[in-house]
C-alpha cells in the first residue's frame, strides 16, 4: 500500500494512555455506546439504549465527509495502518486486499493536501453520508444536522470504505456523493448497495477528538463490510468544490474496544 504519512509513528505507550484516559472519563458518567468498532465483533456491554433512527430514506441528508484510513474494522477492512501521529492522523484501517502496479500509479496532483499530507493511490477512506430526522439542507460540518428547531434529532450515518485508485474505470466519486430530493428529502442519490449487508448498530460520532473522552451524541450506523475501488482523480475534484466544504480528509478516532462503551450488536 502506498502512504501519504512520513511521520515516525508514535509509540504504543502513547495509544495506551489515549484508551485508558477515555475509560476514567466516561467511567460511571453515563455516555452511550461508542463508536468506532470492529464490526466482526458482536459483544458489548452498554446498557444505555435509545431508539434506532428511521431508514436513511426517511430522513434528510445533512452532511458527507471522510476520514484517511477506515474508523471501524472488519469485512474487506482490516490491516490496521499503524498508530500515526496520536492525534488520529496516519491510523485506522486499510484495505486488505490487492492492487495493481497500474492501480498505484502516482498521479501528478495533489490531492487533499494539508497539513497532515494528502491522499495518493492505495490510500483507503471510509466515508460517512451522515443523516437527520431534523428539518435541514445539506452543509458543512455536523452542525447542519441539527436546527433550532429540533437540537436532538435522531442522527443516522450511513458509512462506506473506499480504496483510492489510478484507474479513470473505478467508480466516480462525484456520483458517489450526488445530492438531491426525493419524496420531498435531501438524499444522497447514489449511496453503494452492492458491497454487503450494512452491520447495523448503536454508537456515536467519532473523530480523534474523542480519543480520551466520550461523545455524547447517539447516532445509528450502518457499515458496508466490502470495499468499494475509486477513482483518486475524482475524489480531487470533488474536495476542491462541495456543498460540505470539506478540502481534506479527517483524522480517525481510536478503535473501541471497551466493552463497557460498546453495544451488543443484535445478529
Amino acid at each position: 500500500m502506498a502512504v501519504s504519512h512520513s511521520k515516525a509513528p508514535v509509540a504504543d505507550e502513547v495509544i495506551a494512555e489515549q484508551r485508558q484516559k477515555l475509560a476514567e472519563t466516561t467511567t460511571g458518567a453515563g455516555f452511550g455506546p461508542q463508536s468506532p468498532r470492529d464490526i466482526s465483533s458482536i459483544a458489548g456491554t452498554n446498557g444505555r439504549a435509545f431508539e434506532a433512527a428511521p431508514a436513511y430514506s426517511e430522513m434528510n441528508l445533512c452532511n458527507i465527509h471522510f476520514h484517511e484510513g477506515a474508523e471501524h474494522r472488519g469485512g474487506q477492512f482490516t490491516k490496521y495502518a499503524g498508530n500515526g501521529d496520536g492525534k488520529g492522523y496516519g491510523t485506522g484501517f486499510e484495505y486488505s486486499g490487492e492492487l495493481s502496479e497500474a492501480e498505484l500509479a502516482p498521479v501528478a496532483m495533489k490531492v487533499g493536501a494539508g497539513e497532515h499530507g494528502g491522499l495518493v493511490p492505495g490510500d483507503t477512506i471510509e466515508v460517512h453520508y451522515v443523516h437527520s430526522t431534523a428539518q435541514v439542507t445539506p452543509g458543512p460540518t455536523l452542525g447542519s444536522c441539527l436546527s433550532e428547531s429540533i437540537m436532538n434529532p435522531q442522527l443516522r450515518v450511513e458509512a462506506q470504505v473506499f480504496v483510492l485508485v489510478n484507474d479513470e474505470n473505478a467508480a466516480d466519486f462525484m456520483e458517489l456523493t450526488e445530492v438531491g430530493m426525493v419524496d420531498g428529502l435531501h438524499q444522497a442519490l447514489n449511496i453503494p448497495d452492492n458491497t454487503g449487508t450494512p452491520v447495523h448498530y448503536a454508537g456515536s460520532t467519532t473523530g480523534p477528538s474523542y480519543n480520551e473522552k466520550g461523545s455524547p451524541l447517539q447516532v445509528t450506523w450502518n457499515v458496508r463490510p466490502e470495499v468499494l475501488k475509486v477513482n483518486i482523480q475524482t475524489v480531487a475534484t470533488w474536495l476542491e468544490d462541495n456543498i460540505f466544504d470539506e478540502g481534506y480528509a479527517h483524522g480517525v478516532r481510536n478503535l473501541i474496544y471497551n466493552k463497557d462503551l460498546l453495544s451488543e450488536i443484535s445478529q
